[in-house]
């Protein structure tokens, strides 16, 4: 069986500058939680950018399902089961939580540009089913009680909730995260981190999440990778990385050993 993703040799270079070298991982199918961490500069942030299309890698492979994704358009990836959320909010501040959940699962609910302009009845029974697994969704995420409230008018931790319904909506077989936990105090973080294990367990959904709240990465990841000046200093369990010196010494700042 393949990865579901397969990254190999992937470089990154900005003029003289380079970002990542030589970058090769993968992740399996069946799901899981993997973290990517680094200090400033290591690079995480644009290795999501290469694997999520917003960025083209100076070389390297990347597959998706033993497909070529450097040759997949960006639109196509949510229909293809990729999905990504970013450091700062992307919602719609003046839609309800609602709208915004609904929006995140469009790709499934599209039934071409005249049936919504006229607004015929396929358009109209799809988009009622949209509402409905929005709503699911929003419920099972405990945000029933502010389903129809704006954005806007929601504290930060609520809102960080919505983008994540929002990335759910769009049914997700790679979730790739970029600071999930940026701005939630500790109980929201465990809270974070218990609805991704739920949604590993029930949907099988990989997770590749850049992040700095290591309380997070090494409670709830089952497998972690270390960037260090662009390259994989490092992948294991989060004990094996917490415990590697060249992680260490970049990074965590604890007394560590080789591993």
């Amino acid at each position: 069986m393949s990865a579901l993703l397969y990254v190999d040799g992937l470089t990154l270079s900005y003029g003289g500058v380079r970002v990542l070298h030589g970058v090769s991982f993968e992740i399996p199918q069946g799901g899981g939680i993997f973290g990517l961490i680094g200090p400033n500069g290591a690079g995480k942030t644009s290795l999501l950018n290469c694997i999520s299309r917003v960025q083209r890698p100076t070389s390297g492979q990347i597959e998706y399902g033993g497909r070529d994704l450097m040759r997949v358009p960006i639109h196509k990836l949510a229909p293809l089961g990729i999905t990504r959320s970013f450091q700062n909010l992307e919602l719609f501040d003046d839609a309800t939580v609602l709208e915004n959940v609904v929006v995140g699962g469009s790709p499934f609910y599209r039934k071409g540009f005249v049936a919504e302009l006229f607004n015929l009845p396929e358009a109209r029974r799809s988009h009622e089913a949209a509402i409905r697994e929005a709503l699911q969704l929003i419920q099972k995420l405990d945000l029933g009680s502010v389903a129809r409230t704006r954005v806007s008018e929601l504290p930060f931790g609520t809102r960080k909730a919505v983008e994540f319904a929002r990335a759910l909506a769009a049914r997700p077989r790679l979730l790739l995260l970029d600071e999930p936990a940026a701005g939630l105090n500790g109980v929201e973080s465990r809270e974070l981190g218990e609805k991704l294990q739920a949604l590993v367990r029930d949907r099988e959904t990989a997770i590749l999440m850049v992040e700095h709240d290591m309380a997070l990465v090494m409670n709830f990841c089952d497998r972690v990778l270390a960037l260090v000046d662009g390259e994989i200093a490092c992948e294991g369990t989060p004990e094996q990385v917490r415990r590697n010196k060249i992680v260490v010494n970049a990074y965590l700042g604890v007394e560590g050993e080789d591993a």
